[in-house]
């Protein structure tokens, strides 16, 4: 138990705590005004169409009106962006993910329901337990760990359940099929066009599709190095996905981001860097008398 106690709360920098809580807040406020703006939509929609979800069976959630919707838009997108400072990561945290929860039970209730975005929930429901990080601290939290880990586990569930339930309601007719030949004709790209006309291509990315997602697991327990290589390859199938049916998956790899050493992501330090050498320059130049100057200048050309 203890060693699985250390692996459940591995530590990590802090640095690392903070980037990924400044990337999942600030996709929250881009998913609601670009990715699924189209909820506030949903404000004009009549009650009777509403199918909510079980959760919001279970609370008893409202039905969702123009009053609701627009009131959960504009403070989950004020909350999201203050959240992605870094501070007052309870106070901020746990409203951004009660709210974004409700946004999604509101898109989920009237059809289709995504499967892309469990990881990424799970992420803003620990995210408030990780305690206070600062962007390239590199002291160690076990609390930031845990976090980090139980959205691992979340992001790779979604992989190994979207296998089950391809087996559970498609059975082996999924995999032998015309299920990505389908997907091709619905919303395939150019590139996809020219990969359906390949025989037994689309039956074999199918096995492979499964087998991937049945194995997913083991992702978890490889050594940094080969699972770094492994979520690389996460996101380079998402690119094919994207290149040849258009499905983006964006709120997923957020999600993964999890695995990612983010603490080396340093964007403000990077232009603070960058900007150092030409103010330095600036003094140099300014130090040398007027009447040097031309000389200094034909100097350099």
């Amino acid at each position: 138990m203890d060693r699985v106690t250390r692996w459940l709360t591995e530590p990590v920098p802090k640095g690392r705590i903070a980037a990924f809580r400044t990337l999942v807040y600030l996709f929250v406020a881009a998913d609601i005004t670009i990715f699924t703006g189209w909820v506030r939509a949903h404000a004009g929609v009549p009650g009777d169409l509403y199918r909510p979800l079980y959760l919001a069976r279970v609370l008893h959630l409202p039905v969702p009106t123009r009053v609701l919707v627009l009131t959960i838009f504009w403070t989950l997108l004020a909350a999201a962006l203050a959240a992605a400072t870094g501070r007052a990561h309870r106070l901020l945290g746990w409203p951004v993910f009660l709210l974004y929860l409700e946004w999604m039970i509101i898109a989920m209730s009237y059809g289709k329901v995504d499967h892309d975005r469990f990881g990424l929930l799970v992420a803003l429901a620990v995210l408030p337990t990780a305690g206070r990080a600062r962007h390239g601290d590199p002291t160690l939290t076990e609390r930031g760990g845990w976090a980090l880990r139980m959205t691992q586990f979340g992001a790779i569930a979604t992989y190994f359940l979207a296998a089950w339930a391809k087996l559970r309601f498609g059975g082996i007719a999924w995999l032998t099929g015309a299920t990505l030949t389908r997907a091709v004709v619905r919303r395939g790209t150019v590139l996809a066009d020219q990969l359906v006309k390949i025989p037994n291509l689309m039956v074999i990315s199918q096995f492979g599709i499964m087998a991937f997602e049945l194995l997913s697991p083991l992702i978890l327990f490889l050594p940094r190095k080969w699972q770094l290589r492994a979520v690389a390859a996460c996101y380079a199938f998402h690119v094919m996905v994207m290149a040849t049916i258009t499905i983006s998956f964006l709120p997923h790899q957020v999600a993964m981001a999890s695995f990612l050493p983010l603490e080396r992501v340093r964007p403000v330090e990077w232009v603070r860097r960058w900007r150092q050498p030409a103010a330095g320059g600036r003094i140099a130049q300014a130090a040398v008398p007027p009447g040097r100057r031309w000389r200094l200048r034909a100097t350099q050309r």
